[in-house]
This record gives structure tokens, sequence and C-alpha cells, in this order.
């Protein structure tokens, strides 16, 4: 029977999933362990599209006053009786999400956050007419909703009523309820990275602070609080006093299951929709990271993927992850990278070794960047690399955890040795005359002071033909530095598919180049396989055929950081 469900794609309410026929991979067993492992203040740091916000929208749905019980029929949850009588349907909660909270200046950050919150508090009408609460009770809400019903700039909260919003808003709904609340704060870091990138940052912290300590620290109305967030910001800056913070982070065994797909959750999945074949792509692709002691497939990647398969059974997988972030994060790291010390923890990382580390999960935003050993603490809390094995302290075994993050830092490492290649134009011109004039021992000359000061690709997982396709790559991207010269790549051309072919209009010469790994360092191997390749497919014919009088035919060999170049 063909399945019926459709793919959550983007859909973080709890409640359209489970009552729109969505697939919905049973995470409820997060609120017994919540309960189970009580903290009142509760912060789980993940990466970014790992569930964190629909997990958030879960939590709303099981705890608040009113809600439909039917949503949790047959899910794990719905196991635990007793548990549910004593906690399903019983709180007030006040969920928001400060995900929004942006702006490139503070007051229209601060303007995003007056609205969300008076948009949360429209959701309680109700306390304006109700008789459990005094006409100063009543006024306080008033103005914790004007922004809401003002839909004016020059409506807003004071100082002091917004950093007081989120505990005033709790104690109104406990009078109404004589019931303790819960609060719900998703994202709470996001406004603090917007504000670091717009100069910003202190006033954003101050107010985070003022806020949080107001809801979260000898709140009387507070039963529970959950918050979630990319990064755990040092208690320095957002969390001081706030010593009933449980925090639970990616190294954290408890709660490891339920943020990302277990590989039971990704096979059942896969069959339901009858993927199961496509496992080992899945697998190979979107896997390994590991969470406490689970290791976990990235939830974004894997919906993305079976939507596609779904659509093309030939589908090929994409960096789904990747395209919802600029990715700077590994640019600054791939540009840090000043020492030769660094250089090779890269080519390691490439090569899918692992690197020992010290990781220091507790950062202001303001140190994230300050350092290369800072960024591989970054680079580990957001996802680009994570962790093998048993951690020794805060020493960690750091790897690449699957094809798609390998593909961002190739990608950033391209971009990095471009730019920085371009910054001397000279070398470049000096370079690309060399192979104009047919002077092989020269451009060999220039190209192997390039390779020596680049972040080589050596992965030892990948085929031959991979490792040609980094120098290759390389190669074609320095001659391109000339505009008045028709540079190609993969042209057919004769028999075949050359690797790099040259318009010199001007001159009318012609250009062939091929490109080979040589294997066990036999350059000189390597160099004659190249050209027997371009005589026997003849990949000077489209040349010919476009004109060019003059063919310069080059067989190029690479190993490491070093290559040869030959001529016939």
């Amino acid at each position: 029977m063909y399945p019926t469900r459709k793919l959550p794609i983007g859909i973080e309410s709890f409640e359209k999933l489970r009552t729109e026929d969505f697939y919905y991979v049973d995470k409820t067993g997060l609120i017994k362990e919540l309960l189970s492992n009580w903290g009142e203040v509760n912060l789980f740091t993940r990466p970014r599209r790992f569930g964190k916000s629909l997990n958030m929208s879960m939590f709303k749905h099981f705890f608040e006053i009113g809600q439909d019980a039917s949503l949790f029929h047959g899910l794990k949850i719905a196991d635990e009786k007793e548990l549910c009588d004593k906690y399903m349907g019983k709180f007030p909660v006040i969920s928001i999400s400060l995900k929004g909270v942006s702006g490139a200046t503070y007051q229209a950050a601060r303007a995003m956050m007056c609205s969300i919150i008076a948009q949360e508090a429209m959701r309680f009408e109700f306390l304006q007419t109700s008789d459990k609460l005094s006409a100063k009770d009543k006024q306080t809400y008033d103005q914790l909703t004007t922004v809401a019903l003002n839909n004016s700039e020059s409506f807003t909260m004071s100082d002091s009523t917004l950093t007081n919003s989120l505990l005033q808003l709790s104690k109104l709904l406990h009078r109404h309820f004589n019931q303790k609340v819960i609060i719900l704060i998703d994202e709470y870091d996001v406004p603090l990275d917007k504000a670091y990138r717009f100069g910003y940052y202190d006033q954003m912290v101050d107010l985070i602070h003022n806020l949080f300590s107001q809801a979260l620290k000898t709140n009387e109305s507070l039963f529970l609080s959950i918050l979630t967030g990319c990064l755990r910001v040092s208690k320095e800056s957002i969390f001081t006093g706030l010593n009933n913070v449980k925090v639970h982070t990616i190294t954290d065994v408890a709660f490891d299951e339920f943020f990302g797909f277990t590989d039971k959750e990704v096979c059942d999945m896969l069959a339901y929709y009858g993927l199961s074949h496509k496992y080992d792509t899945v697998k190979e692709w979107y896997d390994g990271y590991q969470f406490g002691n689970m290791d976990v497939y990235c939830p974004w990647d894997v919906l993305n993927y079976c939507s596609d398969l779904c659509a093309d059974p030939e589908a090929e997988p994409r960096t789904y992850w990747s395209n919802t972030s600029s990715n700077d994060i590994v640019k600054k790291f791939i540009y840090k990278a000043k020492t030769a010390t660094i250089k090779k923890e890269i080519e390691s990382l490439i090569a899918g070794e692992a690197i020992p580390k010290a990781v220091l999960q507790e950062l202001t935003y303001s140190e994230l960047d300050s350092s290369i050993q800072n960024l591989w603490s970054v680079l580990f809390t957001t996802g680009y690399l994570t962790k093998r094995g048993k951690s020794q302290g805060d020493i960690l075994s750091l790897v690449i955890p699957n094809l798609e993050i390998h593909k961002i830092f190739k990608t950033q490492i391209y971009e990095w040795f471009r730019e920085t290649a371009a910054n001397d134009t000279a070398k470049l011109d000096a370079l690309c005359q060399a192979f104009a004039d047919g002077n092989a021992p020269l451009a060999e000359q220039h190209f192997n002071s390039y390779l020596k000061k680049t972040i080589s690709i050596r992965d030892t997982n990948v085929p031959k033909a991979k490792k040609e396709n980094f120098y290759h790559g390389i190669l074609l991207g320095l001659l391109s530095h000339r505009e008045d010269w028709a540079v190609s790549s993969n042209a057919e051309s004769g028999d075949g598919y050359s690797d790099i072919l040259v318009e010199i209009e001007e001159h009318s010469i012609g250009i062939v180049i091929e490109v080979k790994y040589a294997e066990n360092d036999n350059l000189e191997a390597g160099c004659k396989e190249a050209l027997r390749q371009i005589e026997k497919n003849r990949y000077e014919e489209l040349l010919i055929e476009n004109g060019m009088n003059k063919i310069l035919k080059f067989g190029v060999a690479c190993y490491k950081k070093h290559c040869k170049i030959v001529m016939p």
C-alpha cells in the first residue's frame, strides 16, 4: 500500500503535525524523561534543525490547560497513564520563540521582543474579565498587550514592563488558574547572535539577562521552565544568579536520543516510504552526529532527501542542512588557519581523522571567533564537528560527521584558496603565462608554490578520481584568473571529456591539460598516463575546430602538496 502520511518538512507545530496526517517520529518519551530528571529551569543546547522547536511545541500541547489530549493517542507518552493524569493539560503555559528577534539596531530588535511577548499575552484575553484578578492586575495585563493591540512603533513597553513581562504574565495566570506556570523559551540565543553581528550585543545581553532573572529566578509562580538554543552562552553574561538552571548539552548522556533521528527511526521511515534501499546513502550523508552516547542523524536532511526521493527515485543527496545557513563559522575557521599546525589539523579532518581538542561549551559571543581555539568549540556546538568515543574531561576527539559537512569544508577551502590567490595578481599572471609559453618546468614551479600553501584535501576514504578533482579544481581556479582566456572544464572534445581546455583567442593558442593523482608519489607515471589519455581521446579536436592554430598539451600529476608537469 502506498504511504499516505506527508513528510513534515519545516513543520514545527505539534498540533498541525498530528492533526493533518504528517509522519511523526515519536519523541514524546522526552516528556517522561524530563519529569523524571527534575530541574526547575532546563536548557537544551543542540545544533539548528535538530527538532528543538517541534519538541517545544510538543511540551506546550502536553502541559497546557485546554489542549486536545487526543494529539497524544498512540504515542509512547500515552502509555504512562499515571504521569498523564498528573501532568497532561494541568498547567497554564507561556510559550515564546525568540527566533524572530533581530534587527540592524537595538531599538528594532527590542521592538520585536515587545511584539512577541505581547502577542503571547494576547492568547490569554480571558484575564481581562477574570474574577480572580484585581483592577490593578488587569491594568498590568493591559500594559503587556498594548503593543499587540496598537500596531505602531509609537506603542511599546517601558523597560520595566518589558523586563518584568514574563514574570507578571506568569503571576496573572497563576492567580487566575490557581496553578503554577510553565514557561517555554525557544531559540533563546538568536537575539544575541543578531546583536553581536550588528553591534549592540551588550544592550541585548542586559535585556535578556534582566528578562530571565525576573521570570526564572525566585518566581513563586513558576512550576517549570524549558529553554532551547544552539549555544550555551556563558553564565557570566546571561544566567548570572540563576543557580536553578540544569543545562543539557550535546555531550550529556541524558536526553541524547530525543533531538535528531536515531538509526532505528531512520530505518523505520525509509521502510514506510519504500526507500530502504537508500539506507547506506542516507547514513553516509546525514548520520554521524554523536549526542551523549547516541549516534543520530540530522532530521532536516533525512526528511528533505526522503521528499526528493519520493518525487524522483533517482534524486541525488544534497546539502540541505548547510543551505539553511551561510556557514560563516566554517569560513572564519578556514581563514584563521594561519599556522602550519592548524592547516595540517584541517587536512586531517578532511581525511576522516579525529583531532583531540579542548572544547569550551560556555563562551560569550564576543569570545566565539576571538581565537582559533574557541572556533573549534563553536564548530562542535553548532554541529559542523562532532565527537567520537569517550571524552577525556574537556578533551574531545573531533571529526567531521558526514559527507554533507565534509562538502561544506571542501567548498570553503576552495573559496579561501581562490581569494588568497587573487591577492597576488603578478604571481597568477606568471603561472598562466608559463602555460601559454609552453614552459612546463616554470608552470610546475609556480603550481608547486601554490600547493605548498594551500590546505590540501587528501581524503583517504575516497576513490582516486575524487582526489584528482581537488587538484583539478585548484588549477582550474588559478587559470580562470585570466579573464581574456576562455577556460572550460570537463568539456566534450574528441572521444571524451578533457579536464581543462583553454583558448587564447588573441594568439590562437589552445591548451589541453589532463590532471592525475599520482598513487604512491609516482609523478612521472602519472604525467605519462595523462599525456596518453590526451592523445588517445584526441582532446585537442574542439580547440582546433574553434580556430586554435597552436596546441599545447600538458600532463599534470599531483601527490599531497607537490606536482610534476610535462609536455609531449
